[in-house]
């Protein structure tokens, strides 16, 4: 009879060890897993139209056009994604002077209790603004994302009424943001095209960011404390540099990435994905279709010139408009020769004109869409001619001309 206790004991003992190992090596439900064979199973029987992510958007980085969208006005909770907002505020900060990148973060005792991924700061603690941005972008640390705003705004409330303000600037019409982390689920909301905006904002303006949201090993904390990127196609996918990976129950697995090909930039935002595999691979086939389907061309150059215009009571009678910058149209490939360009000036001008003033515009459009608008502008000052001034003239024209 003992025997068989003994027996049954070592039984249970050796079958509980399994159990947890198996517990253990098995990823947890937030975790950001890649698997190569199956993101790319799911790649292979995905269709970009049909995807099962709750909602997504495909833009254009440089023109904000949208190539591609399913439900992105939509309001959903995005978890971590949270963070492109905290990311910009905090960026807008440093290259307004406000902060810099070598400044000393303090952590609090209420950064320090924050739950979900972090880096386990202490109260007290002090690192660099650059080594807490690192922390953020890669690890999706919440402590440190807290120890930040309460760096730019004093409190992480005084901080979320900023991200707010931020957002209705932006256009981000469907947000409301509670904390600076994501962790709120309930009233906190975005919806893909939100998320494009504040994304679009935070890389087109403010590219250092890139520095941060494309490293994929780094170390926090003087070495102590490993840091890898949630975002794994920087590493898996060819000329992605960001951004920003999100997961709580409610919110799903959500991803903003941006990459870019051939002198394009894209962004793509997917929300609410069912599992970390599939948000990865649905995210490659939005930007596979966008790299593969539109390319980026440059049509005209800052300084050339378009036209003349006369001006008015002017000792200069015309002026030359310019296009006040370069111009880069977006086209799909089968669009390429179908490019029209109307140029709009003002009829005429009356002096004083100034250099650089708008003189009109051109728009270009494929079958009467438009898809992209330049301004014109005068090449140079135009004073307004006195009536002593037009009379001299008006003499050495008449002296000229008899001479001749």
């Amino acid at each position: 009879m003992l025997k068989k206790v003994i027996i049954f004991v070592i039984a249970a003992v050796f079958l509980l060890n399994i159990t947890a190992i198996s517990v253990l090596s098995a990823p947890a439900v937030g975790e950001s897993v890649y698997d190569v064979e199956t993101v790319a199973e799911i790649m292979t029987n995905t269709n970009v139209f049909e995807l099962q992510a709750k909602s997504y958007v495909l833009m254009d980085a440089a023109t904000g056009q949208v190539l591609l969208e399913g439900r992105s006005h939509e309001k959903l909770p995005i978890a971590s994604v949270t963070k492109i907002m905290s990311m910009l505020l905090v960026m807008e900060a440093i290259d307004s002077g406000k902060i810099n990148m070598d400044d000393i973060v303090t952590a609090s005792e209420y950064a320090a209790g924050m739950g979900g991924s972090q880096a386990y700061i202490e109260p007290g603690e002090q690192y660099t603004v650059k080594d807490a941005l690192k922390a953020v972008a890669t690890h999706s640390s919440n402590d440190v994302t807290v120890s930040l705003a309460e760096l730019v705004a004093g409190s992480e409330q005084a901080f979320v009424v900023l991200m707010n303000e931020r957002a209705k600037e932006l256009g981000m019409n469907n947000t409301n943001f509670l904390d600076c982390t994501g962790l709120t689920d309930e009233g906190h909301y975005s919806t893909a095209y939100d998320v494009a905006l504040m994304s679009r904002e935070l890389i087109v303006n403010h590219p250092r960011i890139l520095e941060f949201t494309s490293i994929w090993m780094d170390t926090f904390r003087n070495g102590e404390f490993q840091l890898v990127n949630t975002n794994k196609l920087v590493h898996f996918y060819e000329g992605c540099d960001g951004l920003k990976t999100g997961f709580t129950r409610a919110a799903g697995h959500c991803l903003s990435a941006t990459a870019t090909r051939n002198n394009m930039r894209l962004i793509s935002v997917v929300l609410g994905e069912p599992d970390s595999n599939t948000r990865f691979a649905e995210t490659r086939k939005l930007l596979d279709y966008g790299f593969a389907n539109y390319e980026s061309t440059q049509v005209n150059k800052k300084g050339e010139i378009v036209s003349e215009i006369e001006v008015k009571k002017a000792l200069i009678p015309k002026i030359k408009a310019l296009y006040s910058d370069d111009v880069k149209l977006l086209l799909a490939r089968s669009d390429k020769g179908k490019v029209i360009r109307e140029v709009r000036l003002k009829g005429s001008l009356t002096a004083p004109v100034s250099k650089g003033e708008k003189v009109g515009e051109v728009v270009y459009k494929v079958d009467e869409r438009e898809i992209g608008k330049v301004d014109l502008v005068s090449d140079r000052d135009i004073q307004k001619a006195s009536f002593g001034k037009l009379f001299v003239t008006m003499l050495s024209s008449w002296f000229n001309l008899g001479r001749s």
